[in-house]
C-alpha cells in the first residue's frame, strides 16, 4: 500500500487548508487512517485518526475543535480539514494507516505517505 500525501501549502494565520491522503489501493475501507505532523528537530507528533467506517475520530489537544478528519472509501482517500490555522502548525505533515484499533503513536502504524509541507504565516 502506498498512501500519497497533499494540499500542503503556504497559508496566512486564521486561514484554512485540506490536506488529502490517496491510496494506491483499495486498502483504505479496512484501515485506520491517522495525520500526523513534525517540524524541524521534533519528534513526529499525532493529530488525528479516523476509523475504517469513518464513524469514530480523535484529536490532539491543538487540532481539537480546529481540525477535522474524514474519508471517503469509495474514493480511497481520507482528508485533513485545518481551519484557523496558526503559526505554530507549520510542519511536514504524513498520513498514516494501520490495521487494527485505533492508536495515536507513531509506531503502530505501518504505512506512511511521503508528507506535504504546511506553511503558516503570522
Amino acid at each position: 500500500v502506498q498512501l500519497q500525501a497533499s494540499g500542503g501549502g503556504m497559508v496566512q494565520a486564521g486561514g484554512s487548508l485540506t490536506l488529502s491522503c490517496a491510496a494506491s489501493a483499495r486498502t483504505l475501507s479496512n484501515a485506520i487512517i491517522g495525520w500526523f505532523r513534525q517540524t524541524p528537530g521534533k519528534e513526529r507528533e499525532f493529530v488525528a485518526a479516523i476509523s475504517f467506517a469513518g464513524g469514530r475520530t480523535t484529536y490532539a489537544d491543538s487540532a481539537k475543535d480546529r481540525f477535522a478528519i474524514s474519508r471517503d472509501n469509495a474514493k480511497d482517500t481520507a482528508y485533513l480539514l485545518m481551519n484557523s490555522l496558526k503559526p505554530e502548525d507549520t510542519a511536514v505533515y504524513y498520513c498514516a494507516a494501520r490495521l487494527g484499533s485505533m492508536q495515536i503513536t507513531t509506531k503502530y502504524y505501518r504505512y506512511w505517505g511521503q508528507g506535504t509541507l504546511v506553511t503558516v504565516s503570522s
